[in-house]
């Protein structure tokens, strides 16, 4: 049974069959999905469908393109929506100077801030970052001792960045990217960093791994993600879907 660690079902990908799609996959072997956040709207439609099916979990946050939209006193609504069963992370948060809709300032602050509830409130954190790579690190090291776990999202820096990240305690997330051509990268980081150490995720519906690559993405596409991280460390897929599967709870829903 396969850990989905990150989705966007609340997307508007999803409107016209979502509720069809998730109520059969769990008939495709997906035991659980954790539901990532993007802003507060997001955040609230995640937990409405947190509370409609029970293999699937919620995070609350609001990812740097939207961060400059909010206000101080918005951090209250995440607080409130903390509260909310089956919120269990904080989530996705970060930095993306790739396109850049939030100043950078304003997403350093909101990225401290929802570091700051994640620790407030014991919980993990979901990281993205793009084309910040050194920024999301310094932020995340002064941080490191007190945090609750988290993972970095779609990971796409380098070997030796994955092993400071490790060495701090997170897990790295890999999604349809480790299938593409161009990958070379994160097929290094894939076969060099430990197994206990990486989640799968689709970042459904975007980034669908090959052979279905430009249509939607979803939760079923989990298996070609993990036989290709099967393929990289000459292991079998049995073995990379059971301890992902066991990373995800470790992280998400601890005992």
């Amino acid at each position: 049974m396969y850990f989905e660690s990150h989705a966007h079902y609340d997307d508007r990908a999803f409107d016209k069959d979502r509720h069809e799609l998730l109520e059969k996959l769990q008939e495709s072997g997906i035991d659980i999905i954790i539901n990532a956040a993007a802003d507060l709207s997001s955040s609230k439609e995640g937990i409405k469908l947190a509370k409609q099916y029970d293999f699937f979990y919620a995070t609350v946050g609001v990812h740097p393109h939207a961060v400059e939209k909010l206000e101080d006193d918005h951090i209250h609504i995440l607080r409130k929506y903390i509260l909310e069963p089956k919120v269990v992370a904080i989530g996705e948060i970060g930095l993306d100077y790739y396109y850049e809709h939030s100043p950078r300032e304003v997403q350093k602050k909101w990225f401290e801030k929802q570091i700051t509830l994640a620790k407030e409130n014991k919980l993990p954190i979901i990281v993205h970052s793009r084309d910040a790579a050194k920024d999301t690190y310094d932020i995340l090291q002064q941080h490191a001792s007190t945090l609750y776990g988290g993972v970095i999202h779609c990971y796409s820096g380098s070997l030796e960045m994955a092993k400071e990240y490790v060495d701090m305690g997170f897990y790295l997330g890999v999604g349809g990217v480790i299938t593409f051509k161009n990958a070379k990268k994160l097929v290094e980081v894939v076969r060099e960093i430990p197994l206990t150490s990486l989640l799968i995720e689709t970042d459904a519906p975007y980034l669908t791994p090959i052979p279905h690559r430009g249509k939607r993405n979803d939760s079923t596409m989990l298996p070609y993600i993990a036989q290709a991280i099967a393929d990289i460390k000459q292991i079998s897929l049995e073995e990379v879907v059971e301890q992902t599967r066991e990373n995800g709870r470790n992280l998400f829903l601890p005992k």
